[in-house]
């Protein structure tokens, strides 16, 4: 199985974790998880990419921290949980477009394969 490069996917990360975010509050290791369940095992966020992303997005307003006194599934742990802002929906939506245009382009390069 090939792995993403973290070199590739870099500008996406924040895409990646908002695209998480807009169906549920989570938190950094269920994002994580998430992460690599949703891309079959291909990629894996490591935490500090994933905390440095956390940081960014929160002081641009994208996302935003609380604390839950106790996980969804009862087990009573505080975690920090991060929810999407509304400024975090538009700029999801501006980097959806963004890739569009991206993935258009790169196909053009890449749709032989060498062939």
């Amino acid at each position: 199985m090939v792995e993403i490069s973290s070199d590739v996917i870099r500008g996406y990360n924040d895409t990646i974790i908002l695209s998480i975010l807009m169906k549920e509050p989570s938190y950094g290791y269920g994002i994580s998880r998430q992460i690599k369940e949703i891309s079959d095992g291909k990629y894996a966020i490591k935490e500090t990419t994933l905390y440095s992303a956390f940081t960014r997005m929160e002081k641009n307003r994208y996302i935003e921290s609380f604390i839950a006194d106790e996980d969804p599934k009862g087990n009573g742990k505080k975690r920090t949980y991060y929810r999407i802002t509304d400024e975090g929906k538009a700029y999801y939506g501006t980097k959806c477009e963004e890739w569009d245009v991206t993935r258009e382009v790169i196909e053009k390069f890449i749709a032989d394969k060498g062939e």
